[in-house]
């Protein structure tokens, strides 16, 4: 079982930066691959950006070279540093939480924290 925690939501202005935080507890952090989705009013959730245990990452064509993702293990937590931040970047954004066991797809979701850019 993981327990996620986000944090660092708010209201920002266009082209400004915010560093979303996801907090980990309960499991050995550093197995899973760790993720941030966004979903904006009437939209389906999306990726933005996952990080493997390693440091593999891949993102949404949306927002590669403006955000990026990062984990400290030991602190079993897991950042999103958003730059020039476009009013389309208006979401919730959920951190999630997955890994293979046992053949299983083991996945574990955040509550989300909003991020309004807006001026």
């Amino acid at each position: 079982q993981v327990q996620l925690v986000e944090s660092g939501g708010g209201l920002v202005q266009p082209g400004g930066s915010l560093r979303l935080s996801c907090a980990a507890s309960g499991s050995i952090f550093s197995r899973y691959t760790m993720g941030w989705y966004r979903q904006a009013p009437g939209k389906q959730r999306e990726l933005v950006a996952i990080i493997i245990s390693g440091s593999s990452t891949n993102y949404a064509d949306s927002v590669k070279g403006r955000f990026t993702i990062s984990r400290d293990n030991a602190k079993n937590t897991v950042y999103l540093q958003m730059n020039s931040l476009k009013p389309e970047d208006t979401a919730v954004y959920y951190c999630k939480a997955e890994r293979v066991y046992s053949g299983v797809v083991l996945y574990y979701w955040g509550q989300g924290t909003q991020v309004t850019v807006s001026s």
